[in-house]
C-alpha cells in the first residue's frame, strides 16, 4: 500500500477529465425470492417537468420520423414518467421490463435517410418502443441486435442541447442490457451483472473504472463527488452492501436510500461545471410486484402506482397523474389518475 496515495491521485485526476452535460444514476437490486428492483434518479440543470402516464396495450405507434417511420402496435401496457410530455424517459411494462434513459455526451447516432434505407424511430420513443414490444432483456437484445431501425435524435425544443442519451433495460429475472450509439454504431452490453449505469464515460469505461475501485474496500473509502464516475462506484458498492431481503417494504426503502445517496442536492448547479445537475425526481420499479414508486424534490411524500390494478388490455384507457403544479400524493396513487388523451411524442 506504499504507492496508494499516488495511485489514488492518478485516479482522481483521471476522473477529473470526465464530465457530462446532465446527470442521472440507475441501479438494479436483486434479492431473495425473485425480488428485483430498478431505481433511477433524474438529474437535470433546468426544470424538467414530469407526469406519470399509464398506457394500455394495443396502441398504434409511429416512430415520428416522417414517411419512413417504424410503426407498431403495443403488445404490453406500461406506466411511464414523461419529460415535458414529449418523451418517455423511464417506465415499466406489465411484464416487469424496465427502461431508463440517461444522458451520454459521447453518443453519436447513425445517419437517417428519410427517403430510403432503414426506418426511423425518434429518440423520444426509444424507451417506449422497448416497453411496448418486449417482455425480457434477452428477447429485446436478440431483436434489436439486427438493427431493424435507426434512432433519430434532434435538439431539445427551445434549447441548443442536442439530445445524446443511452438506454438501459432490466427485466423481472434481473437481466440487464445497455444500448449506446458510439461513432454511429450500435453497441450493446448484455449481462445480468450490469446492474449500474450513470452518464459519461461510455459504459465500457465505466466498467473498467469500477474494477479499479473494487480493489479499495468501500467501507474504508468511496469517491464522493457528484461526477458520474463517482456515482457509479458508490451505487455499485451500496447496492451490494445493503441487506438482501424479500421483504418488499425493507427492500424498497434500502434501494431508495442507495439512489438518494447518488443524488445531487436540489439547487446545486454551476455554469462552469456542467457535470453538476440537481436531482429532480427518483423512481423505483418493483419488477416482481409491478409497483412503480416515485418521488420529486417538490413533494414531501413517496407515492406509488400498482400497475396490476389498471386495465392494460386494448380496451383500457390512457391515464395520467398530473405533477405539473407540485401536486402532493401519498401512498397508492392509482385513484388520482385521470383518463386523458395521450401526449404526442416529439418527432421530426
Amino acid at each position: 500500500m506504499k504507492n496508494f496515495p499516488s495511485i489514488l491521485f492518478s485516479a482522481v485526476l483521471f476522473l477529473g477529465i470526465w464530465s457530462e452535460y446532465e446527470a442521472c444514476t440507475r441501479v438494479v437490486y436483486k434479492g431473495p425470492e425473485n425480488t428485483v428492483l430498478t431505481a433511477r434518479s433524474m438529474d437535470w440543470r433546468d426544470e424538467i417537468p414530469a407526469n406519470l402516464w399509464v398506457f394500455p396495450s394495443g396502441m398504434d405507434r409511429t416512430g415520428e420520423t416522417g414517411p419512413r417511420s417504424e410503426k407498431w402496435k403495443s403488445k404490453y401496457g406500461s406506466v411511464i414518467s414523461s419529460s415535458w410530455d414529449i418523451a418517455s424517459s423511464d417506465g415499466m411494462n406489465e411484464k416487469g421490463l424496465v427502461a431508463n434513459l440517461l444522458w451520454l455526451g459521447e453518443s453519436e447516432y447513425p445517419k437517417f435517410d428519410p427517403k430510403r434505407g432503414k426506418k426511423g424511430i425518434a429518440i423520444s420513443l426509444w424507451a417506449q418502443y422497448f416497453l411496448d414490444n418486449f417482455a425480457t432483456v434477452k428477447e429485446a437484445v436478440a431483436y434489436v441486435a439486427k438493427e431493424p431501425f435507426v434512432i433519430v435524435s434532434d435538439y431539445i425544443p427551445g434549447t441548443e442541447k442536442f439530445t445524446t442519451i443511452h438506454l438501459s433495460i432490466s427485466d423481472a429475472s434481473g437481466d440487464n442490457a445497455v444500448f449506446e450509439y458510439i461513432k454511429g454504431k450500435l453497441v450493446i452490453h448484455h449481462s445480468s451483472d450490469y446492474n449500474v449505469m450513470t452518464n459519461s464515460p461510455v459504459f465500457e469505461e465505466q466498467l473498467a473504472l469500477n474494477n479499479y475501485w473494487k480493489g479499495i474496500p468501500g467501507n474504508i473509502m468511496l469517491p464522493g463527488t457528484n461526477r458520474a464516475a463517482d456515482r457509479f462506484v458508490r451505487a455499485s458498492y451500496y447496492i451490494n452492501a445493503i441487506p438482501q431481503t424479500s421483504d418488499t417494504r425493507k427492500a424498497v426503502a434500502s434501494v431508495f436510500s442507495v439512489i438518494r445517496n447518488c443524488s445531487v442536492p436540489y439547487g446545486i448547479s454551476s455554469e462552469t461545471e456542467p457535470n453538476i445537475s440537481s436531482t429532480r425526481w427518483r423512481s423505483v420499479s418493483d419488477q416482481k410486484n409491478l409497483t412503480y414508486y416515485f418521488e420529486t424534490v417538490f413533494t414531501p411524500n413517496t407515492f406509488w402506482v400498482d400497475l396490476k390494478e389498471f386495465d392494460l388490455s386494448p380496451k383500457g384507457k390512457v391515464m395520467k397523474l398530473d405533477l405539473s403544479n407540485y401536486q402532493t400524493y401519498s401512498g397508492k396513487a392509482n385513484p388520482a389518475f385521470k383518463e386523458s388523451q395521450p401526449f404526442k411524442f416529439l418527432g421530426l
